[in-house]
């Protein structure tokens, strides 16, 4: 009566014989013996086991034993079927099997466990439930086709997007760049980026980098294409394939390959350099790295790469050349012992001595035209404003290859989900080394100064432990600081400057000698100065007579031209600016040669953008700084500067008027 009043036993809603023939097929996936019948048995049957069985007993006894063992029989089913309601499947087996009748045969093995897991995985999804030991997500037969479909339609595109970018690598020469470079610029825009760049890497890869030596025109032609569309399509172009090179480059580097792999990647490399896509900073780490090991490969690959780009590299930082130079020679006594052969050690260093003394003669087989001709080319390829060195990446070697780890903070717009900045730890605790090599009493002045950040209080120590203008230039530089953190040595340079009681000319050399090094801190000083100057009404007295013998230092010196001037509006001067602008002029005028006065005010003469700056020099020379000048001066001051007015006035000339004259 209990069975029949529970109905189904089997999953929610689904009909009794359906459950039933489940079972009996998952049963028989597993090789046992026992049928589902009594476990599951017909709802619609009225007669127990046992009751048919005490029908056939003509014994009493029997019949009574047989009845208790039907009842016994009928309360376990009857477990086991409120127990595959809410229980799992494999714990409803095991019930279900322990209350077997006496009769069924048993397995004669017990079941693999493999296959228990497969007709338990079977079941679940015939129950429609959720198989919560399986870690793997059943995917329905449509889904799987339809993502099938996709791999194989993009492993389609992409087979056929390296078979064009593969045809226009072949083809590429120097009189067809033009039009191959317009060809892969459309690829770029009708495909995606991602998939551009790789494909173009792995092309230019496997043309450039092979176990014999390349030739060197084809090298350029290569890396002239990718600095074109490094300049046109996007800076990703050229950090992509930059990156691959250089991880390719240290990977050989550390193993024992005798091909010329090495050198053909170091050829890629210098060639991204002279095409401007990469900074210098890039080949002296490279550089560093060789002499550091200073094996007979590494000698070879010095040689080659400062046959390549030894002269750019003077011409773009002497100072770190000087240091390298220095580095290799030391190197090379220390290690004298370790090479039988020292010729090439002897090699090495002329080439360097003469890239040091600008000897071109020195160094055999060296030819720029080919480079320079080329580079000619990319100036009639690129036309856009972006294609001077401004799109360069300034990018070390350790970034490079730990790009997976820092992120690609070189690429506008590179997405980073890792830990942010990892080696902020690193350059804090060396910042924290410079200013913990000095003494308290300049860490207290720092502070009172209002130097509040790292950069700032290592900038400030170096300014007050150095010996000369020269010392603190080249500390100041060892500090490694990038791009913004540069800005902050002008603006704490100008800061000490006008701080102190009386001028002390160390800030105005050390600020010419900036201004010589880079434009960018020329360019740097020049805001910087007009702030002051747009402020100059909250300036103290002796804060503004150390800017004027600043300023008038930068200016004699030609380290600052008097464009600088042209942030002061004439038309609305006021009394603090009329005092500033007669004590720069006056000192300016008196303090340099006659000669340097006609150029420093001759190198505004010819810039249409500038009359409006010329018209009130020379108003501002004949009617604010000329009047009254018998009174304030003596006689002898005051000739002299009236003929070094007429001298500035003459030469803020138009050049037409020269050539009149």
């Amino acid at each position: 009566k209990r069975r029949k009043k529970k109905g189904n036993s089997g999953a929610e809603g689904l009909p009794q014989s359906f459950v039933r023939d489940g079972l009996d097929y998952v049963l028989g996936v597993l090789g046992s013996g026992a049928g589902l019948g009594e476990l599951c048995g017909d709802s619609d049957q009225e007669e127990a086991p046992g009751l048919r069985a005490s029908k056939e007993a003509p014994e009493e006894d029997d019949e009574e034993e047989e009845e208790e063992e039907a009842l016994g029989e009928d309360e376990e089913l009857e477990d086991a079927s409120d127990a595959s309601e809410g229980e799992d499947v494999e714990e409803q087996w095991e019930s279900d099997g322990s209350s077997a009748p006496e009769g069924e045969p048993e397995a004669s093995e017990p079941p693999d466990p493999q296959e228990e897991e497969e007709s338990h995985l079977l079941f679940c999804c015939f129950l429609g439930k959720d198989h919560n030991h399986s870690a793997t997500k059943y995917v329905p037969p449509q889904v799987r086709k339809a993502q099938e479909t996709l791999d194989d339609k993009k492993r389609e595109e992409l087979g056929r997007l390296k078979k064009m970018v593969n045809g226009l690598i072949n083809r590429l020469s120097e009189p067809n760049l033009s039009s191959i470079s317009g060809q892969l610029e459309e690829l770029y825009m009708a495909n995606s980026r991602k998939d551009m760049n790789e494909t173009l890497t792995d092309i230019l890869m496997n043309a450039c980098v092979t176990a014999v030596a390349m030739p060197a025109r084809l090298m350029m032609e290569h890396v002239l294409l990718v600095s074109v569309l490094h300049h046109t399509v996007g800076i990703e172009v050229g950090a992509h394939f930059l990156e691959a090179v250089v991880k390719k480059f240290d990977e050989l580097s550390k193993s024992d390959a005798e091909g010329k792999e090495c050198e053909n990647l170091l050829a890629l490399i210098a060639h991204l350099y002279n095409f401007h896509v990469v900074h210098s900073l890039l080949i002296f780490d490279i550089l560093k790295k060789l002499v550091s090991t200073f094996t007979e490969k590494d000698i070879e690959l010095i040689l080659f790469l400062l046959k390549n780009v030894g002269f750019s590299l003077r011409k773009d930082d002497a100072l770190a050349l000087k240091d390298l130079i220095s580095e290799a020679q030391s190197k090379a006594h220390t290690a004298e012992k370790n090479f039988k052969d020292q010729t090439r050690v002897r090699f090495m260093l002329e080439t360097m001595l003469a890239l040091r003394n600008n000897d071109m003669r020195k160094i055999p087989g060296y030819d720029p035209e080919p480079v320079e001709k080329l580079r000619k080319l990319q100036r009639t390829l690129v036309h856009s404003s972006s294609s001077g060195k401004e799109t360069e990446l300034r990018v070390s070697l350790e970034s490079l290859l730990n790009a997976d780890k820092v992120g690609r903070w070189w690429i506008i717009g590179s997405s980073w989900s890792g830990a942010p900045m990892i080696d902020n730890a690193n350059s804090k605790t060396q910042q924290k080394l410079h200013i913990g090599k000095v003494s308290s009493k300049i860490i207290e002045l720092a502070r009172k100064q209002r130097m509040n950040t790292d950069i700032r209080r290592s900038i400030f120590c170096v300014l007050m432990t150095s010996e000369d203008f020269l010392d603190a230039f080249e500390k100041l530089l060892k500090l490694g600081l990038k791009d913004q953190q540069e800005r902050e040595i002008v603006h704490v340079i100008l800061y000490c400057c006008l701080q102190e009681k009386t001028y002390n000319p160390f800030y105005a050399f050390l600020a010419g000698k900036f201004c010589e090094y880079e434009r960018r801190f020329q360019v740097t000083f020049q805001f910087s100065i007009w702030d002051k100057i747009k402020d100059l009404g909250n300036l103290s007295a002796t804060a503004i007579t150390n800017l004027v013998s600043v300023l008038v230092h930068l200016l004699r010196t030609k380290s600052l031209p008097l464009s600088v001037l042209k942030v002061i509006e004439f038309s609305e001067l006021d009394k603090p600016k009329v005092r500033f602008l007669r004590q720069v002029l006056s000192m300016l005028l008196v303090k340099t040669d006659a000669e340097d006065v006609g150029d420093i005010f001759g190198r505004i003469s010819d810039n249409p953008k500038l009359g409006t700056l010329r018209e009130g020099l020379k108003l501002f020379l004949t009617h604010f700084l000329l009047k009254n000048v018998q009174a304030q001066k003596n006689d002898e001051e005051a000739s002299l500067l009236k003929e070094r007015v007429e001298l500035a006035t003459r030469s803020l000339q138009a050049k037409e008027s020269k050539f009149k004259l």
